[in-house]
C-alpha cells in the first residue's frame, strides 16, 4: 500500500503540539486594523487550539503522519 500524501494546504496552515491538538493562527489579523481595539488584536496574535471534533477531522484525513 502505497503511502498517503499530506495535504500540503492543511500542513501550512496547522501543526501539532506535542501533546497532539492542533495549533492554528487566528483570522482577523491581516488589513484594516484601525478599526480593532488593542485588546482584540493582541488576542489574535496567540495561537488557537482547535475542538476536538474538528481537530480529529484534521488529523486523519489531512496530517495523517503528523
Amino acid at each position: 500500500m502505497p503511502k498517503m500524501k499530506t495535504k500540503k494546504s492543511a500542513a501550512k496552515r496547522y501543526t501539532l503540539t506535542g501533546t497532539g491538538k492542533v495549533k492554528y493562527k487566528k483570522m482577523n489579523l491581516r488589513h484594516i486594523l484601525t478599526k480593532r481595539s488593542p485588546k482584540r488584536k493582541r488576542q489574535l496574535r496567540e495561537a488557537g487550539i482547535m475542538d476536538e471534533a474538528s481537530a480529529r477531522r484534521i488529523r486523519k484525513q489531512m496530517l495523517p503522519y503528523g
